[in-house]
């Protein structure tokens, strides 16, 4: 009996379950050795300084010595108390670091508590990332040119929070969890950036160039410069590109994120970046979500052939008022079906256009008639090959380049002569709500012209047309540049890979 039951609990103790792993919703743990070990490397980090106190400016030490990205400093000084007393000191720091580590067992779980800086909440907010982006703006030296011009500062953080948010909030929710965090490249991406200077390399997220090419299409399209549009604006938007009911669709709050669906007759600028980013680059999963969010006109889930007909109608009348050759909705139909093959006969939906690799051309037939036309008239072969590429460079990708070289030839082609003014208005930030960054409010409202970064050597006190510049600013507070006679000698704003003199402080 008793080697029986040795033998049953042998057999006890050798069953295994295949397939069986543990849930480790904050990471899973690291070894007790290796914890140790950066304490110890955090404690003698803080000893070099005197009294073992680390300032803000200094404080990138301790975040190499935590083993963390060069650009959580910020948010971590913060998360450790740094703000109340301008240092941060060791005893504190470990105690705070232990009690991190303990509960937050990998890099997502650890930035998601850092940046909500003690609060009990497992998701991110937009306004979270201020800090991190803010420091960006002024240590990045491939920003350097950004420094002095602050009026800029709440326009490219706010660009980079809403793409940010584009790419890594899957569930629209406009709270980015845990899980989001983890499947998405960001924290790859902010490591990336202590290592890369050309902050336009990093085309994800944070590439100046890329933020220009968004600001510049919104000034062109916000006549009045509230940092709103409405419908009558988005119209003229590439030249009228779209259709009236793509755009009633646009701005009747179907792809308004999270549950506030405030000011629906405008579209504010975060809104307007989502829109861009969704137009230019429609195999974009989130581009995909937000195109067929407008053509669900029931919201059941589906695009049904009723749906297609109605968009394609306006295409129709389009087309015929400018005397092209139409397609019958039947056989335009008849082809688009053979190009998505839907599993449920009579109705597409949004699994059906993510497996489509010609998804872009289904959305421009029924509501872009440029780049509709634009694709009837392309080489087949020459779109084939393009869905078939090494896929380096994304259609976002391809567009931004583009256009940030027509924006930056259309000003170097500006007539020297010209009087170019740019006008900072002195009005409330409605969109961008002010936001306190880095402990002073956004003073000016809408920028009127954003600076270009121009790839060459531009001799002080001259702007990127070779005339000479300088600056006024009234009484009122609002700030006007005119490129005129120069004054004295100016202090350059390095601009790109040159000094540029856009302004006289």
């Amino acid at each position: 009996m008793v080697v029986g039951a040795v033998g049953e609990e042998s057999v006890r103790t050798s069953v295994k379950f295949p397939g069986l792993r543990f849930y480790f919703p904050q990471g899973k743990p690291q070894a007790q050795q290796q914890i140790d070990q950066i304490l110890q490397k955090i404690g003698s980090e803080f000893r070099t300084f005197p009294m073992g106190q680390v300032p803000r400016e200094k404080f990138h030490v301790i975040v190499k010595a935590c083993e963390c990205p060069l650009y959580w400093k910020v948010p971590l000084f913060a998360a450790a108390g740094g703000e109340k007393l301008g240092y941060v000191d060791a005893h504190n720091f470990l105690e705070y670091w232990k009690q991190l580590t303990s509960t937050c067992h990998d890099a997502a779980s650890r930035f998601l508590k850092i940046l909500v800086r003690g609060a009990t909440r497992n998701f991110l907010l937009p306004e979270d990332f201020i800090p991190l982006i803010q420091d960006v703006v002024d240590t990045h030296p491939g920003l350097v040119f950004l420094k002095e011009a602050n009026e800029f500062h709440s326009r490219y953080i706010h660009t980079v929070i809403a793409r940010i948010f584009y790419c890594v909030n899957r569930s629209w929710s406009g709270r980015i969890s845990l899980p989001e965090l983890r499947r998405s490249n960001l924290l790859q991406v902010i490591s990336l950036l202590e290592a890369e200077e050309d902050i336009n390399q990093i085309t994800q997220y944070f590439s100046y160039e890329h933020f220009y090419v968004i600001y510049c299409k919104f000034w062109e399209l916000d006549t009045d410069h509230d940092l709103f549009i409405d419908r009558l604006d988005l119209t003229r938007h590439n030249d009228h590109a779209l259709s009236t009911r793509i755009i009633d669709r646009i701005f009747s709050g179907a792809v308004t994120r999270g549950s506030s669906k405030t000011h629906e007759d405008r579209m504010s600028y975060t809104e307007f970046v989502w829109f861009l980013l969704s137009e230019e680059d429609k195999q974009h999963p989130t581009a995909i979500e937000y195109w067929f969010r407008c053509m669900d006109l029931d919201g059941d889930g589906y695009l049904s052939m009723y749906e297609l007909e109605y968009f394609y109608e306006e295409q129709l009348q389009r087309m015929e008022s400018l005397g092209i050759e139409t397609l019958p909705f039947e056989d335009c139909l008849c082809q688009m079906l053979d190009m998505i093959h839907p599993q449920t006969e009579g109705k597409i939906t949004l699994s059906d256009l993510k497996k489509c690799k010609m998804v872009t051309i289904f959305f421009d037939t029924f509501f872009n008639l440029e780049k509709y036309l634009d694709h009837e008239q392309r080489d087949p072969f020459a779109s084939q090959r393009d869905l078939d590429g090494d896929g380096e460079m994304s259609d976002w990708d391809r567009y931004a380049a583009e256009e940030y070289e027509l924006l930056v030839a259309e000003e170097g082609g500006n007539d020297h002569n010209d009087d170019l003014m740019y006008d900072y208005l002195d009005q409330s930030d409605e969109e961008f709500g002010s936001p306190q960054l880095n402990g002073e409010s956004d003073d000016y409202g809408a920028v009127d012209v954003p600076y270009t970064v121009n790839a060459q050597i531009i001799p002080v006190n001259m702007d990127a047309t070779g005339t000479p510049a300088s600056i006024q600013k009234n009484g009122s507070g609002s700030v006007q540049i005119q490129i005129k006679c120069p004054g004295p000698d100016p202090d350059p704003i390095v601009l790109g890979n040159g000094p540029w003199d856009p302004a006289c402080a």
